[in-house]
């Protein structure tokens, strides 16, 4: 089984945002294993634009991923982290029960902005424990015939990333030489997705371009990729994740309530704390929705 999830286009950090496409949560499916939210951007010319500005914003109960193929990106975080991050390296944010960021492009940057955003939905085993930042400059790199796969999160083919996860995952980036193929050996009790982040690749016998998500399934025990131009292609897997979540803006919880409390104490409490140096406000809650919030499987 496999399906070509087509992203919707959104500005980050509101309307005149850059322009991301958002292919996680989607139509018919929330998640692939614990992911449960995907971005990817670029390339994006900078020049005569401010490039990325999303202001301070709060979370709960997930991780955020931050992964580049160009470019420059600067965190800060209420715990006092400042960390630029630059392709080849990973940014690993978990909120546990609350922390609030701030995304920019440096003032000195390359002039080009190209990655991926994603969110890893934290289990109720860890979702409320305390909020931690890492960044990791040295990762994991196999290589599987004309290919390369370096290891984001979790593990491959028995090689881990130093990243700490709280769910069976992977999260890996296969890049593709011209002309050249390979297989990537899989778990068959994981589910998986791929994206094309740079150039074009086949994968499994489907031409995918940058844009759609393919969903493979369960029950693979390998990969073929090949691509005929240079290429960069992001895997992700993972144990299907079986508890219901409620997702809103910023936040992963497991009810309405909740939702509520997080949103009421982001506009008005202190327990996301404060992001210190950013030049600008720090964004609001949008109004809650007239309906309730209903926890939701995996697939729609």
């Amino acid at each position: 089984m496999s399906e070509l999830l087509e992203g919707a286009t959104v500005a980050l950090g509101g309307p005149r945002g850059m322009a991301v496409t958002r292919t996680l949560p989607n139509k018919g499916r929330r998640l692939v294993g614990a992911w449960c939210f995907l971005d990817s951007y670029g390339p994006e010319d900078l020049a005569g634009t401010p490039g990325m500005r999303v202001g301070p914003h709060p979370h709960i109960g997930l991780q955020t991923v931050s992964w580049l193929v160009q470019g420059e990106i600067l965190h800060r975080d209420s715990l006092g982290n400042l960390q630029e991050i630059r392709p080849g390296s990973l940014n690993l944010m978990t909120s546990g029960r609350g922390i609030s960021h701030s995304e920019e492009t440096p003032e000195v940057n390359s002039g080009v902005l190209q990655g991926v955003q994603l969110w890893v939905a934290l289990p109720s085993t860890a979702r409320h424990m305390a909020p931690a930042f890492t960044h990791h400059a040295d990762l994991p790199v196999l290589p599987f015939g004309g290919l390369s796969a370096t290891v984001l999160v979790g593990s491959l083919d028995g090689a881990a990333s130093p990243a700490a996860v709280y769910s069976p995952l992977v999260g890996a980036e296969i890049s593709v030489g011209a002309g050249s193929s390979g297989v990537v050996p899989l778990r068959p009790d994981f589910e998986y997705a791929v994206l094309t982040m740079d150039g074009a690749a086949e994968v499994e016998g489907h031409d995918l371009k940058p844009g759609p998500l393919l969903y493979l399934g369960e029950g693979h025990t390998s990969l073929s990729v090949s691509a005929g131009l240079p290429s960069r292609v992001l895997l992700l897997g993972g144990a299907p994740f079986e508890e219901p979540l409620v997702m809103w803006w910023n936040f992963v919880g497991r009810s309405h309530e909740e939702i509520v409390a997080a949103r009421a104490e982001w506009e008005t409490g202190d327990a996301f704390g404060e992001v210190h140096g950013y030049a600008g406000a720090r964004i609001p809650a949008p109004p809650m929705p007239i309906t309730r919030l209903l926890p939701r499987s995996r697939v729609r």
